[in-house]
């Protein structure tokens, strides 16, 4: 799978339930301007993303590659951990109004990713895949998956969500990813057997 479908597919499933899409909710429901909320959104995303991507690609250099691999593997075996945990919306329902839509969007996404699940996929996905580009397109496009529904359709999709399910399904990725990490040198001396 390519570094784009595999990024925008991680990052999505990891965002469906997490404390970005209760931001976006309330941002929505506080100013109803749909259309500063996402070019917020996308905004703080890429730089944020940008920032993720060039950290995991620069780790990819600096570090060995074996020690990368399990740095990589076992951060995915984390992240699915951490998917299963639900997020909650503390000091959420209160973003600062006087500063517009766009700009409270641009700060509260931004700061509220710094150290996120789907942050943390991104800098391993970047690590791994040689394209950062189409690592951070595919992160971004998988924020924008998960976060434009809420935006658009505000309370009503959010209700709808089978969110646990969703979250394994998510940690399951993270699982696999994991584990594949984690089993390259095994599976390919067990392609080289056959």
């Amino acid at each position: 799978m390519s570094a784009l479908l595999l990024s925008t597919a991680v990052v999505a499933l990891a965002e469906i339930g997490d404390k970005t899409q209760l931001l976006a909710l309330t941002l929505t429901l506080r100013f109803r301007k749909p259309l500063p909320i996402v070019l917020g959104l996308v905004v703080a995303t890429v730089a944020n993303h940008a920032l993720a991507g060039a950290a995991g690609h620069f780790a990819a250099t600096a570090i060995a590659p074996d020690a990368m691999r399990w740095i990589i593997g076992c951060g995915f075996l984390v992240m699915a951990g951490w998917t299963l945990v639900p997020d909650e919306a503390d000091g959420l329902d209160k973003p600062p109004s006087r500063l517009g839509a766009f700009t409270t969007t641009l700060i509260a996404f931004f700061l509220l990713e710094m150290g996120d699940k789907t942050q943390a996929a991104t800098v391993a996905l970047a690590a791994q895949y040689a394209s950062l580009v189409a690592v951070v397109a595919g992160s971004t496009a998988g924020m924008l998956l998960a976060n434009l529904p809420v935006v658009l359709l505000g309370n009503a999709a959010a209700d709808r969500l089978p969110l646990r399910a969703i979250r394994i399904a998510a940690a399951s990725v993270f699982l696999v990813l994991g584990v594949l990490v984690l089993a390259e040198p095994w599976l390919g001396s067990v392609q080289g057997l056959a």
